[in-house]
């Protein structure tokens, strides 16, 4: 896959399967194509050349509507400013999710607190961001990604706007999702990041992949 902006290419003749299950980290500096590997990956653009399958389909065949339902339906976001509805509470913003693609109110509130129960904050349901510490957002956030169970988990720089302790914890909870079998694809920064939470590091330069490796992960974290 090519994707060229004027005469720079920001990706470079990519080639990337990542299979059922895996949790797949991309690393890499600034500029070398991570950002724009993973709006391909979501259909928020489209390759120069080449092709996007995402869970058996072709992105780039699709319309713009065809393409956002997909998205609704089979890709889960984790973004790292979190990307919260201000006037709405937790569950909400939750549920809204599953609003989108036309699961009826009741059903959707009920799954929306089921995910933040998993995730340790029913507690802060009725809580709007505003009030939210940066852990309990990204826990809406991861929530609302996983609302209509997705096929893939896209999640950028997921602890880059938290402090230490909650990226952390934001690790853990990834590590956890990965393990009970939920597939993830994950740009960072951040090393020790990648190497806990995926089973593949993918390291990109200049458009293109220069190494892959398989971490040895330890052993799985608990959700606090």
């Amino acid at each position: 896959m090519r994707k060229v902006y004027g005469d720079v290419a920001a990706l470079d003749g990519v080639s990337l399967r990542i299979r059922p299950g895996e949790a797949v980290a991309v690393m890499g500096p600034s500029g070398s194509g991570k950002s724009t590997l993973l709006n391909m990956v979501a259909g928020l653009d489209r390759p120069t050349s080449g092709s996007v399958v995402v869970n058996g389909e072709d992105l780039g065949r699709m319309g713009e509507s065809a393409l956002a339902r997909f998205r609704r339906r089979h890709i889960g976001m984790v973004f790292q400013f979190f990307n919260l509805l201000d006037d709405l509470p937790a569950l909400d913003n939750v549920a809204l999710a599953g609003r989108l693609v036309g699961v009826p109110a009741r059903r959707a509130r009920a799954r929306a607190l089921e995910l933040l129960d998993e995730l340790g904050i029913a507690g802060r349901r009725d809580a709007y961001p505003a009030v939210l510490s940066g852990g309990e957002r990204q826990r809406v956030g991861v929530a609302r990604a996983l609302m209509n169970r997705p096929a893939l988990l896209l999640a950028d720089e997921p602890t880059g706007a938290v402090d230490s302790a909650t990226g952390e914890q934001v690790g853990d909870l990834l590590l956890d999702l990965n393990r009970r079998g939920q597939t993830l694809l994950l740009v960072t920064h951040d090393q020790r990041l990648a190497t806990r939470c995926a089973t593949r590091l993918v390291d990109f330069m200049d458009g293109r992949i220069v190494r892959e490796t398989e971490p040895e992960r330890r052993e799985p974290w608990t959700v606090r």
